[in-house]
């Protein structure tokens, strides 16, 4: 059998890979501790469970709408409007089974052989495969460690061609945890219209921010910066909502339309079930995100620190998300049991083989000098972790 070729161009989701190797090695018996998933720890709301009892016991078990029932699309026009103050109709939202599947109706939708796509790095690992997989070419826009990873418009100006069809902002961003000000997010804004690109604005985590910082849509810069922008957001990180799989996107009526119908020949609806839950998170789950928040800080906090204290590495403080992005250049190139050291990805094989921590090398967020942990895990296994990471690098030797 000949399989398509865009098939050879993606790997399965490296995060994923890794949570499924850590759970694996649970499942054995061995104590691994995990800071490789991608998903808060905390369970999900209990009014949300309720509205989801509710819909079982009403029988709403059915087919909805393939883009969503009218109530949810209503719940998420409502949101828009009041924390953003951004105006949209129902045929321009799209309602999908996750963040990253509304991310993946858009590529359908929007990218062909020949189109570019622009992609600051470090990024979320599906942003390129999702590019490969409709033969567009993901073209990488470094950003600088030493400059908060913020998106120099200078250099996002010298990458755009006659080919370039979209770029891709994440604030607060998966892996690095760095937010756009809107100083920044004007500068992108302006070289959008100025070449007529479509921004793809992933606000998934845009409820989890430190330090009094107030989230910023790069589509609330005026109308001719809304009218080219789809957001991309969904319940998952917000309201610990990860496995419910409820995801959304918003954006000009012609491209959710196409996205629309892309769907309703691929998954058809999302859950019915999931999708009644997802009214009641977003019209209830505030006061748990803020409790959730305050407690991803506290862990923030003690495990930049730890990282911060091991020799050769540093880290930065993330301004949102979940994770810690540490740069671990100092410890690369020491010698461990099975000889030197030379990449991020052999440095996460000999965490999770000598000292049973599971870590996400740089690689495929596209750094060869950082690697992930993930705080939304309890205190008690982050002490633990950290510990056992600190005395693996204390036995490498220079």
């Amino acid at each position: 059998m000949k399989l398509a070729a865009r098939v050879s161009r993606i790997t399965p989701s490296p995060t994923l890979a890794m949570t499924a190797t850590a759970k694996a090695m649970a499942a054995q018996g061995i104590d691994v501790v995990d800071f490789s998933s991608g998903e808060p720890d905390f369970d999900t709301p209990d009014p949300v469970k309720a509205a989801a009892e509710a819909a079982i016991r009403a029988g709403f078990t059915k087919y909805t709408p393939s883009s969503g029932i009218d109530e949810l699309r209503q719940a998420i026009i409502d949101k828009l409007q009041t924390e953003l103050g951004l105006r949209y109709e129902k045929p321009q939202i799209l309602v999908s089974c996750g963040a990253k599947h509304s991310l993946y109706n858009l590529a359908e939708a929007l990218l062909e052989a020949g189109d570019e796509i622009i992609i600051p790095t470090p990024y979320w690992v599906s942003y390129a495969d999702q590019a490969f997989l409709n033969d567009a070419t993901p073209v990488l826009l470094p950003t600088r460690e030493d400059r908060g990873y913020a998106i120099d418009p200078d250099e996002l100006q010298k990458l755009i061609t006659p080919r370039t069809k979209a770029i891709i902002v994440n604030s607060p961003c998966n892996p690095t945890g760095a937010t756009y000000d809107k100083r920044t997010l004007e500068a992108i804004a302006g070289i959008a219209v100025k070449h007529d690109l479509l921004i793809i604005s992933d606000e998934i985590y845009e409820k989890v921010l430190y330090d009094g910082a107030m989230h910023i849509s790069i589509a609330t810069l005026g109308p001719e910066v809304a009218e080219r922008t789809v957001i991309i957001n969904g319940v998952s990180k917000a309201y610990a909502m990860t496995g419910w799989r409820i995801g959304y996107a918003a954006g000009p009526k012609p491209l959710l339309t196409a996205m629309a119908n892309i769907q309703s020949q691929s998954t058809s609806n999302p859950c019915s079930i999931s999708q009644k839950a997802a009214v009641a998170a977003l019209k209830l789950g505030g006061p748990f995100t803020e409790k959730m928040v305050v407690e991803f800080d506290r862990r923030r906090k003690v495990m930049v620190e730890r990282l911060n204290a091991i020799p050769g590495v540093s880290c930065r403080m993330p301004g949102g998300a979940f994770y810690a992005f540490p740069n671990i250049c100092g410890v690369l190139g020491r010698t461990g049991p099975n000889g030197p050291i030379t990449s991020p990805q052999e440095l996460a094989n000999y965490l999770l083989k000598e000292a049973h921590v599971a870590v996400v090398p740089g690689e495929p967020f596209g750094s060869r000098q950082h690697v992930r942990l993930s705080y939304a895990t309890g205190m008690d296994t982050i002490t633990k972790g950290l510990d056992r990471i600190a005395a693996a690098f204390g036995k490498l030797s220079a």
